[in-house]
């Protein structure tokens, strides 16, 4: 085990991984006095442990530290992301192996929205990468009613006016699904509540269709709907550095640095 895992966590934050609860929900059994550690019970919420070195133990079984998971995961339309639906409806975990009961998706896709879908079971990462300081972008493919209009396409990359304040695309083009069918992709990095569907509608082109394509790093590619694939190890190093903004600044700051030098050197090269 290396000395990262190592590192002391939370005790809600060792049971939420281990895929037992929610961290909110170990909070709540904290106070109930249903965790103990190296054998003493333990109610503060502060309270922590060395994964590998400590015991914890809820309701007197031992709690196995759980290895990190990330999963790659194409939501077909018509199911739900939740834990489980009171109406009886379809959800995500119905579709993905046992074992994925334990792992939280990052960033929830509507009802009628297909496409990529991360999930998880490190939450400090997930958690950056879903939130809107992060800017993390997620790519998104649309089928409009009607061919959508330069026009369209102009007011969109001014940005549009919702009931929760303007919007606008970091990036937008038109695509063509098929004879007579026409579409955008959008690029989007705030993820508000059926953001793409409204910023569309607003330009007087309702979505018919809508896929999630990548989320950041992570992407879609052939998956089929309600497959799934473990994350790349490349997809988690950029992951990792895109959720780390002292990584993303160094890594500005260098190519800052490269590009002076080629212009303090470039005239060198102009005129041999």
């Amino acid at each position: 085990m290396s000395a990262a895992d190592r590192t002391p966590v939370r005790v809600q934050k060792y049971i939420s991984q281990a895929g037992l609860a929610s961290r909110r929900q170990a909070e709540v059994m904290l106070g109930q006095g249903r965790i103990a550690i190296n054998g003493e019970r333990v109610t503060s919420p502060g309270a922590r442990v060395v994964p590998g070195t400590d015991t914890v133990s809820l309701d007197g079984r031992i709690v196995r530290p759980a290895p990190l998971r990330w999963v790659v995961f194409h939501k077909p339309a018509g199911v739900l992301c939740t834990r489980a639906d009171p109406h009886g409806g379809k959800t995500i975990y119905h579709l993905l192996p046992e074992w994925a009961g334990g792992l939280r998706y990052v960033g929830r896709l509507d009802r009628d929205t297909s496409g990529l879908l991360i999930l998880t079971n490190e939450g400090d990462l997930a958690a950056a990468l879903a939130h809107p300081s992060g800017r993390v972008e997620r790519e998104y493919q649309a089928g409009v009613a009607g061919k959508i209009t330069a026009r369209a396409l102009r007011r969109l990359r001014r940005g549009v006016d919702l009931e929760d304040g303007p919007a606008r695309p970091n990036r937008v083009r038109r695509v063509e699904l098929g004879e007579n069918e026409w579409g955008v992709t959008l690029v989007i990095t705030e993820g508000r509540k059926r953001e793409v569907r409204r910023m569309l509608k607003a330009v007087g082109h309702p979505v018919r269709t809508l896929v999630r394509t990548r989320f950041g790093p992570f992407r879609l590619g052939s998956l089929k709907p309600g497959g799934w694939r473990p994350a790349h190890p490349s997809e988690l190093d950029a992951a990792r550095a895109a959720a780390n903004p002292s990584r993303r600044v160094g890594r500005r700051r260098g190519s800052a640095t490269r590009r002076n030098v080629k212009r303090r050197h470039g005239s060198n090269r102009g005129a041999s």
